[in-house]
């Protein structure tokens, strides 16, 4: 009926007048049958294909419920568009709400770290200028730190006798490689001097003699070197390490103790209270870590001394009876000294010397 309707020409005059249409009773009854069952607004259909189109095209606007809409050009206007597009926006919507969240909840917990880290290094800071400058008070431990002291004392000796036997180890090695030149440049000599051949050949056996008895010795001190070397930078420097710990500790800990004792003499109002309470659960948290690194640092300070003796009373025997029978020319002694500390000398044909190429 709509199709018979619009397709009817209306004529124009000359003047641009329409014309008279003829009656047409057909044409008045499909008009007044259209206004009369003229679709609902609520179950208007769009056809996409135009007036003469198919039913292909035809989108029931009842069924549209979400916000999407789709444009078609030939009406020039936006068609709301159904079906998952909407289901797929909320499920993305919630996976943003969700991945947002877990980035808040990260930036909350970073923030309150760098928080926490920022009042704790602000006690401690003010902890050691008031004890630099004679203003506050801290915990004291006599005897623990008169051990710590003798330690640290200890500690730059020995530095200074590895400094030294490092450096004897050097000279010996340059000497050992000058006699074996000079060996080999002897018995070079006595093949080309028949005059002097016994002469040189007894200087070339005599500095072959000393250079594989200095190699025998730098063997014995290299293991001196070592055996110090090990004492001082793990043994040692593993007790110091807890002892920094626990000097950290004590400072931490007299830090709290001073908030806490500030705390207790002002007002006592709701809000202070609430403050003591906290501080002094923080107070007894450092006091607990204290008490357990100070008792980490005795124990360590007493193994460390009992094994200190037992290796400076092998490597102190060692280095006597090699420097002793080198010295005295005793070749069977300064060997037996090696085989007496279990020190094994690697053939002259090896690849890598383990003492000699060490600077």
């Amino acid at each position: 009926m709509l199709s018979k309707a619009a397709t009817m020409e209306i004529s124009i005059n000359r003047n641009g007048d329409t014309g008279t249409l003829p009656e047409d009773d057909s044409l008045e009854q499909d008009l007044q049958q259209v206004m009369v069952s003229g679709p609902n607004l609520n179950e208007t259909s769009i056809v996409s294909g135009g007036y003469g189109g198919t039913a292909e095209g035809i989108i029931a606007t009842s069924s549209i419920k979400g916000p999407a809409v789709r444009y078609n050009a030939q009406f020039n206007r936006r068609i709301p568009v159904t079906g998952q597009g909407s289901s797929m926006q909320d499920s993305s919507s919630s996976s943003s709400m969700t991945a947002e969240e877990a980035s808040r909840g990260v930036a909350v917990e970073k923030l309150d770290f760098m928080k926490k880290w920022g009042l704790n290094t602000y006690k401690c800071t003010k902890q050691m200028i008031s004890e630099r400058f004679g203003r506050g008070s801290r915990t004291v431990d006599l005897e623990l730190e008169a051990q710590i002291e003798v330690l640290r004392d200890t500690k730059r000796k020995y530095e200074n006798v590895l400094r030294l036997a490092r450096a004897l180890t050097n000279h010996l090695y340059s000497m050992v490689q000058t006699q074996h030149a000079l060996g080999d440049t002897f018995t070079d000599l006595s093949l080309k001097s028949p005059e002097l051949r016994d002469e040189f050949g007894y200087n070339a056996e005599t500095q072959k003699l000393l250079c594989k008895n200095g190699e025998t010795l730098l063997g014995a001190i290299n293991f001196f070197v070592s055996s110090i070397n090990t004492l001082i930078n793990k043994t040692m420097e593993d007790t110091l390490m807890t002892i920094k710990m626990y000097e950290a500790a004590r400072l931490e800990f007299d830090a709290y103790r001073a908030d806490l004792e500030e705390l207790s003499v002002g007002p006592r109002d709701a809000v202070t209270m609430a403050r003591i309470d906290t501080a002094q659960e923080q107070y007894q948290i450092h006091k607990d870590k204290y008490e357990r690194l100070r008792s980490d640092v005795t124990i360590k300070l007493k193994f460390l001394d009992e094994n200190k003796v037992k290796v400076m009373h092998k490597q102190l025997l060692l280095f006597h009876n090699a420097i002793s029978a080198y010295f005295a020319g005793n070749q069977q002694q300064l060997e037996q000294t090696l085989r007496q500390f279990n020190i094994k000398l690697r053939p002259p044909g090896a690849d890598k010397p383990s003492w000699l190429e060490e600077p």
